[in-house]
């Protein structure tokens, strides 16, 4: 068998979610079809053991194997030897922050219940086994039980069972396992297991005192919130942190996929969620240091390929990532939030916020509603470790007699301004070395924000907090304490951000939901072409081979979804007349005032940007599929909204209520009301389209290396997860890719998608042709005049003498012919044209979107040059 080494860096990327529905082998027929569309890598999810069932493989409970249901190790070499075969490389998405823990699979969790902080993995757990909390020293809480421990020990469901390891005696409580100690068997043995049956009164005194002297204490999962003394990855009971500083940790965790990389199995990795570590910046360097003493073992060719590596990472306005921690960049949240800036029109920001503010009686403002969030989320969800924060600090200021009069319960009220402000998800800093240049300003705002909403007795306490948390190099004498406040407050400004901003204050605020995904700076609604120049030279001159990337497993709405509803930002009072007319339509559907006002114009936004392009108000069969799509979307929004329902206490007469108007509108007899939504969301489709083709076309032509997400070389109309997990049709994207069609061709039948994957195989092939070109040529802002020269996008590749000229047009939405077509109004373009560079004036081109020949002058007429609103040249 053939091999081919794949291409370093990697070209472009199509990320696959595995799952035991979809395992190594399902991907086995697929690599030519990635080779033929042009992608380098085939970029996965996680491929340890996680639990059973994982649709997603984010909770491992096993490090050291390759999944059993994705098809074991065997199959993953089964799946690399055909991806070698078609010369394509495979990267792999990591998660060093957390473990699945709760059940009954997880060795590592089941010994330190077993041992204690004696356990060989007690070390391994992120565990406060001194916590302010007597009651839980040298212990875990386990927040499990669905009633109160009360409860739960009198209802019989505690019950001792032999399923222990080699045969040891522990708790079962529905499909979890609580390991007893070994020290206790006798003493249960010779009492026998019938004499704790907690469903008689002395056998409940009985297994209560047994359960009082474990390594762990059962509680409801209400308190975890409140007094759980292990750091869990965001709010999750299920999921531990792992201390993955510790260098035995690390080892532990990553010795079998370091050994695949050295086999030349595995190629580059992503790593998830690397600012919930301690210190994220020294896993970085770590891993890029063990990749590079490993890279030496790797066969032929591929010994001399350096990684790829990227990581997880959420930047704040203006915070740039650190170009000290050895990655080759983000996994390109930072593009997928400034294309969609660019596809939306500044023009209609007012409107549309006075609009929400008026129909939602809630902030126009999304830092308003950020704030509200953070501070409902600090408290329902982090008091345990806002407490550890405070307690640390506290701690560091009895050290000093000239800070031991502040008070604990003064400084937890400035950590919650400091927290209700903070801009970013977290700072960088180190007792030693003090706060990063980058991390000064992120800091300085959220002081400034804090002093402004702070009790005046109170405001002295943030100098200190600015002074203990990096403001300024600790003391010797005060390293040690201050390390630990600095790791408490950083672990805990990061999950604050993301459960209140990613998911509460985004499914609240619905000024424009194209606006609200994960990454995005949702208070800067748009920029212009020449800022979005900038940001693309800056990413030439930073990290050239970051990922980029416009849909994920991750996303709150398809790409295409945000396209289409980017195009609202430029006709919003025929947006606004449309909602009011709905509203006034649906009047006999809902429930009194149930849903709010706001939670329905949040519907109305998704039913449009949704609604699939073969979708006919008379189809009951498809209308019945996308009405349990949006059904499943709906309860999830509302949930994470937090304002009328959530998962924790479900108002199910209020989520009855909303998913009633939903089903009578897409469903019922009456097809009024979503003919007419039908109509609008077919109204603005064409320009919908349009976005997503600039999209994709700037996505695989600027700097970086471009990840298509799982079948979105079609248009993406998906929802939040699960929906954007849903089975991809390969078969449909084979045959359309077979056919060969230019854009142009397939423009003819734009709805089906194949016009999409005709501007993706376009710039992939390229990019498979020209790999210098992409990976190393310079990014060219072109000159554009014209009425509507500042929605034109254009710019060049360009290296010595060969480059590639790239043109789309943003803001579309009445430039468009009124046929439903993706072409061009005749006069649109008129007296626009385009200034070429010198170097490459008098070369001949082709348009990779329609095949046609070009020659380039000194100045062209981009209505000669354009039939759609995306061209692609190739200097021939």
């Amino acid at each position: 068998m053939q091999t081919l080494d794949p291409a370093a860096p990697p070209r472009a990327t199509m990320r696959l979610q595995f799952h035991k529905d979809f395992p190594f082998e399902n991907a086995i027929p697929l690599a030519p079809y990635l080779k033929a569309l042009g992608v380098s890598h085939l970029y996965s999810s996680p491929i340890l053991t996680a639990r059973a069932g994982s649709m997603h493989g984010y909770d491992v409970i096993d490090p050291t194997t390759v999944n059993p249901e994705l098809g074991g190790e065997e199959g993953f070499r089964k799946l690399v030897a055909a991806l070698r075969e078609q010369g394509l490389g495979i990267i792999v998405d990591i998660v060093p922050n957390h473990m699945a823990v709760g059940k009954d699979d997880n060795a590592w969790w089941l010994d330190v219940l077993t041992y204690g902080r004696g356990s060989r993995f007690g070390h391994f757990f992120d565990i406060d086994w001194e916590p302010a909390d007597p009651a839980l020293h040298g212990k875990i809480l386990v927040p499990t039980l669905g009633p109160t421990y009360g409860e739960a020990l009198s209802s019989g469901d505690l019950k001792i069972t032999r399923e222990g390891k080699r045969g040891g005696l522990a708790i079962r409580y529905a499909d979890h396992l609580f390991p007893l100690r070994p020290e206790d068997r006798q003493e249960i043995e010779d009492s026998g297991l019938e004499a704790y049956d907690g469903t008689t009164p002395e056998g409940e005194a009985k297994l209560h005192a047994l359960l009082e002297k474990q390594n762990w204490r059962l509680a409801s999962w209400t308190v975890a919130g409140d007094e759980i003394n292990w750091r869990r990855f965001f709010d999750v009971n299920e999921l531990a942190g792992l201390r993955i500083g510790d260098p035995a940790v690390f080892e532990a965790t990553h010795e079998t996929l370091l050994n695949l990389y050295a086999e030349g199995l595995i190629d580059g990795f992503r790593v998830d969620h690397i600012d919930g570590l301690a210190d994220p910046g020294l896993y970085a360097r770590r891993l890029r240091e063990h990749l590079e003493e490993r890279q030496k073992e790797r066969p032929g060719a591929l010994s001399e390929q350096p990684a790829y590596l990227v990581i997880e990472k959420i930047l704040g306005p203006g915070e740039r990532l650190a170009t000290d921690w050895k990655v080759d960049g983000a996994s390109g949240y930072d593009f997928m939030d400034e294309v969609s800036m660019l596809e939306h029109a500044s023009s209609g920001q007012e409107t549309l916020s006075a609009f929400w503010a008026e129909i939602s009686g809630r902030p126009a403002s999304f830092h308003d509603e950020e704030e509200i969030a953070r501070r409902e989320i600090l408290d329902r969800s982090f008091s345990a470790q806002l407490d550890q924060a405070t307690i640390a600090l506290h701690d560091l200021a009895r050290l000093d007699y000239r800070t031991r009069d502040t008070s604990k319960a003064s400084i937890r009220r400035a950590l919650i301004e400091l927290l209700a402000h903070f801009p970013a998800y977290r700072t960088y800093a180190s007792p030693t070395l003090g706060r990063t240049e980058g991390d000064k300003p992120i800091f300085a705002t959220a002081l400034e924000k804090a002093r402004e909403t702070i009790l005046p007795a109170d405001a002295p306490i943030l100098d200190l907090l600015d002074n203990w948390l990096g403001g300024e190099p600790s003391p010797p004498e005060q390293v040690v304490a201050r390390d630990k406040a600095i790791q408490r407050f950083q672990q805990l400004s990061a999950p604050v951000a993301a459960k209140a901003v990613e998911d509460t204050a985004f499914y609240r605020y619905g000024k424009l939901l194209s606006r609200t995904d994960v990454g995005f700076d949702v208070a800067t609604f748009a920029i212009d072409v020449p800022t979005f120049h900038e940001k693309m030279q800056e990413r030439a001159k930073t990290f050239p081979e970051a990922m980029l990337t416009t849909s994920t497993h991750d996303h709150k709405r398809g790409e295409d979804v945000r396209a289409r509803l980017a195009v609202l930002s430029e006709i919003p009072d025929e947006w606004i007349a449309a909602v009011e007319r709905w509203r006034a339509m649906a009047e006999p559907f809902r429930d009194g005032d149930k849903p709010s006002a706001a939670d329905e114009q949040i519907l109305y936004q998704t039913l449009v940007g949704a609604w699939p392009h073969d979708l006919k108000t008379d189809d009951a069969k498809g209308l019945k599929t996308f009405a349990e799509r949006i059904a499943g979307w709906q309860q999830k929004a509302l949930r994470e909204a937090k304002l009328q329902t959530d998962w924790t206490a479900p108002n199910e007469a209020y989520e009855n209520a909303a998913q009633g108007l939903l089903s009578t509108l897409l469903t019922g007899s009456d097809a009024a009301l979503r003919t007419d939504i039908a109509a609008f969301a077919a109204r603005i489709g064409p320009a919908g389209a349009a976005n997503g083709l600039l999209q994709m076309l700037l996505k695989l032509t600027v700097p970086g290396v471009p990840d298509i997400y799982q079948g979105t070389e079609f248009w993406d109309l998906s929802l939040v997860d699960p929906d954007n997990r849903r089975p991809v049709d390969y078969d449909a994207r084979r045959a359309a890719l077979d056919r060969r069609e230019t854009a142009a061709t397939a423009a003819a039948h734009w709805a089906d998608g194949a016009v999409k994957q005709a501007i993706a195989a376009a710039a992939l092939g390229l990019r498979a042709k020209r790999p210098k070109l992409f990976a190393a040529g310079a990014y060219v802002p072109l000159e554009i005049t014209g009425p509507s020269a500042g929605d034109v996008v254009a710019f060049a590749r360009a290296l010595n003498d060969d480059a590639a000229i790239v043109i789309g047009l943003r803001c579309i939405a009445n430039r468009l012919s009124a046929d439903g077509s993706l072409s061009l109004k005749p006069e649109v373009l008129q007296d626009h044209h385009i200034a070429i560079p010198r170097a490459h004036v008098g070369r001949q081109t082709i348009d990779l979107a329609t095949g046609r020949s070009l020659a380039l002058e000194p100045k062209m007429s981009l209505g000669t040059m354009l039939s759609l609103p995306v061209c692609l040249l190739e200097l021939t």
